[in-house]
């Protein structure tokens, strides 16, 4: 497995799946591997400090794409031989791995272009024209900027959506592909542009132009079950209410009964005003149920987000809750966690929510505590801030890491 792998690679990760008889039988074969893992390990050193800093990171991609498919050889021999894990695929303890799948979050939406435009106090008068400063250019759609999020933290994800045959398009694929995002499912639209939105901002408010362009084709009738079923776990958007709630409806269900896969959902904002009670019908198939603090007043018809968030975790695995400049909030299995904000000077707001929930979902696949879930989340939504456009301030896993410790000590030392 070192042989061909090519990287080091834990002996730990490899017995978690073998029982204790059987790591008698296998000592002979751990002890040839580990001479064989100390022999490239000191290869890769020597060879480490001669790559670029690019160079690192694809060499890291390529190893991860084989670990992960040298690990779906040894989950498929596990099972055969009766020592494979009997846990759900896809969800992890602490101190445990993740099982090995094809790709640990399947994500199906949104995905267009922002152009933001800061600074613009006024529109030009007819015939005139004005000049601004700054014009940047960004990948933008919530379900995107998740995806971008959960890719730059290390995890390795697939995109499920649709792009015009255009250079937004490929700007789109590429920005994906550097973030270790798997775009085979990223469907090239012939009959419609990559879509577009143009914002306006400044200090007191923000204004946009949109072009929905492909996003027009979005529906979740679209999600490819049999792809699901390869995944860890699959991150929901786009929920409209009446005019798509059947088919979300249709989807849990199919993935419940037919996948092993974990699930997170963000209801999102409800335009219509309408705050579909039935909205609780799809709970009971929700891992992981994101709302910020006036959507959960409004679904749960209660005064607080709190007293909604403990009624939605009865059928929900759990209810999490963005509470913007006061933090976070959850609920699991009775017990309230909370989790304070990170103050930090924000720059551009978009995305903030969706960082979040990338930043919770990395911290729950990995297995930790539902505290230090809360403090990702919080972390990711405070960094994203920090720059223009809804992924450009995102962390990678080691700046997240970082940021904490240094804002729990500053907190200690007040």
């Amino acid at each position: 497995i070192y042989e061909r792998c090519g990287e080091p690679f834990s002996v730990k990760k490899i017995r978690l799946k073998i029982t204790v008889s059987e790591k008698s039988q296998k000592s002979r074969f751990y002890r040839e591997k580990r001479e064989k893992y100390k022999k490239i390990h000191h290869m890769v050193l020597q060879n480490h400090d001669t790559m670029s800093v690019s160079e690192r990171e694809q060499t890291k991609f390529i190893h991860r794409e084989r670990r992960m498919s040298i690990m779906n050889e040894v989950h498929d021999i596990m099972n055969k031989t009766g020592c494979g894990s009997d846990r759900k695929s896809g969800h992890t303890r602490e101190g445990e791995g993740m099982n090995a799948k094809k790709w640990d979050v399947y994500v199906y939406g949104d995905v267009n272009i922002d152009i933001v435009i800061p600074g613009v106090e006024k529109f030009p008068e007819p015939g005139q024209e004005d000049e601004v400063s700054v014009m940047e250019t960004f990948v933008g759609g919530g379900a995107a900027l998740f995806t971008l999020g959960v890719g730059k933290l290390g995890l390795h994800p697939v995109f499920q959506g649709e792009v015009g045959d255009d250079c937004y398009g490929e700007l789109i694929r590429n920005k994906f592909r550097e973030s270790h995002v798997d775009d085979s499912l990223l469907v090239i639209s012939k009959e419609l542009k990559t879509g577009i939105s143009l914002s306006f901002t400044n200090e007191k408010d923000r204004s946009f132009l949109t072009y929905r362009g492909t996003n027009e084709k979005i529906s979740i009738i679209n999600v490819d079950v049999e792809k699901v079923k390869e995944a860890a776990h699959i991150h929901v958007t786009g929920y409209a209410g009446s005019s798509n709630h059947n088919e979300y409806l249709e989807l849990l269900e199919k993935i419940k009964a037919e996948t092993q896969a974990t699930v997170s959902f963000d209801v999102g904002w409800d335009s219509t005003g309408e705050w579909k009670p039935e909205i609780r019908d799809l709970f009971p198939y929700i891992d992981v149920l994101f709302m910020n603090e006036t959507e959960a007043e409004h679904y749960g018809r209660k005064e607080s987000a709190e007293e909604a968030a403990r009624e939605f975790a009865r059928t929900a695995g759990m209810a999490v809750i963005k509470m913007g400049k006061k933090g976070s909030i959850a609920v699991k299995d009775g017990r309230l966690y909370q989790a304070a904000p990170y103050i930090v000077e924000a720059v551009d707001t978009t995305g903030a929510g969706d960082s979040f929930n990338a930043g919770f979902v990395y911290g729950f696949l990995r297995g930790k505590s539902m505290e230090e879930c809360l403090k990702c989340g919080n972390g990711c939504g405070a960094l994203s801030v920090t720059a223009l456009g809804g992924n450009t301030g995102f962390p990678t896993e080691e700046k997240l890491e970082t940021f904490i410790k240094n804002q729990e000590t500053i907190e200690r030392n007040k």
